[in-house]
């Protein structure tokens, strides 16, 4: 007697039970699968993009907002700074390097950020094609940007004021490209890269900064830290910090924003607080998604109970014509089995379909091809679960089938 078999056609034969089981089992597993995904991709890009990064420097203001718009550029920033003032970081012996930052434009959504050939270093960043700025205006593109905007070597474009689309356009200022990066699953492949003076000589054009309109003016010898400006007046947005040693983040930070009209954040306290505050509301789903789950044990339970109702006589014959009691059992636990495992599965597959389906509707910036197609570690322990569903689920029916009364049910058919 082939148990398995028999087992599969009692499901097949009670399509609307068993589908609502499945569905059920597959929709809660599908929701705690995608949330495992989606957690673990959020905190592996948290993670990413600090790239060591030990403080970041700004204007007061919420550190939360400084961090999130000058490491992740996901926020407006809290205003501008001194480049003069936040550059004498540069002299504490305990500082190991700076990169100034400087934003406020953008360009059909991507941002302009003014900032140092370092920046790229920092992200490891690897020219596609071209090469990095070397001149104001010169832009180094990302390659979600330069994919987005069908964007290559040589071609011009003017930023707008703002973060956002709509904003006025510096029509008099032009963006010359002069090199594309490779996808490195950072900051870097949504930003548009240029040198500090850049963006100084678009928002003070009074200033006298050395300007080249030729488009082969690449190869002219230019150093790019000293131009024909001062210093002295000019603004920043944030500048990054690393330290040479754990001592310069528990004694700067703190005296920045004790004695200078300066804001220094340290990222890994901020973002440590961003996932506790984004954890509760993971939980609550995952909750939600394990009362689904719980149910859909419940419904097993309903329609092993209600089949094994209809079924008694039946079994009662397999009982007489030689099947033992572990047979019986046997038959009602793997339908149990049957319907938690098939349901974690289509759960885990419906999850990765979500993941394929969601980037057609957002922007492709925010795409999320970058999350594993394969089993995390965290999503293991669905299957247990799964089989301690089946199994509970299962319970009642195979005590019921183990103790069933033989003359009785046959005589009461």
């Amino acid at each position: 007697m082939n148990i398995t078999r028999l087992s599969w056609r009692n499901l097949t034969s009670s399509p609307l039970n068993t589908t609502l089981s499945l569905l059920l089992m597959t929709f809660g597993v599908g929701i705690i699968s995608l949330l495992l995904l989606l957690n673990n991709e959020v905190e592996q890009q948290l993670q990413r993009n600090l790239r060591g990064i030990d403080m970041v420097v700004g204007a007061k203001g919420s550190p939360l907002q400084l961090i999130l718009s000058s490491v992740y550029h996901v926020d407006n920033p809290t205003g501008n700074i001194s480049f003069e003032e936040a550059n004498e970081l540069n002299k504490n012996p305990l500082v190991e390097s700076t990169i100034p930052l400087s934003f406020g434009d953008s360009y059909n959504g991507f941002k302009i950020v003014g900032t140092t050939h370092d920046y790229v270093e920092l992200y490891q960043g690897v020219l596609k094609e071209g090469q990095l700025w070397t001149y104001p205006l010169e832009a180094v593109l990302g390659s979600a940007v330069a994919e987005v905007n069908q964007l290559k070597l040589g071609d011009t474009f003017h930023g707008s004021h703002g973060l956002v689309e709509g904003g006025h356009i510096h029509d008099e200022h032009t963006y010359y490209v002069v090199g594309i990066l490779e996808p490195s699953n950072s900051v870097l492949d949504n930003l548009i890269l240029t040198n500090t003076e850049s963006i100084w000589l678009v928002h003070h054009p009074e200033t006298d900064h050395h300007e080249c309109d030729d488009p082969d003016h690449h190869h002219h010898e230019h150093d790019e830290s000293t131009g024909h400006h001062s210093n002295t007046d000019m603004m920043i947005t944030s500048m990054l910090v690393t330290f040479k040693s754990p001592i310069g983040l528990i004694q700067i930070p703190r005296k920045i924003n004790e004695t200078t009209n300066l804001q220094a954040a340290v990222p890994s306290f901020e973002i440590n607080r961003l996932v506790n505050l984004l954890g509760f509301g993971v939980q609550t789903i995952n909750m939600i998604a394990i009362i689904i789950i719980l149910v859909s044990g419940l419904s097993i339970f309903i329609s092993l109970y209600n089949s094994l109702k209809k079924r008694r006589y039946e079994l009662a014959l397999m009982r007489v014509h030689g099947a033992s009691r572990w047979q019986m059992v046997q038959l009602v636990l793997q339908e149990g089995l049957f319907l938690s495992i098939i349901g974690a599965l289509f759960g885990i597959v419906i999850s990765r379909i979500a993941l394929f389906v969601m980037p057609l509707f957002l922007d492709l910036k925010y795409g999320l091809n970058t999350i594993p197609i394969g089993l995390i570690k965290e999503e293991l322990w669905l299957f247990p679960l799964a089989l301690i569903i089946g199994l509970s689920a299962s319970f009642i029916p195979i005590i019921q089938t183990y103790n069933i009364n033989i003359p009785k049910t046959l005589s009461n058919a």
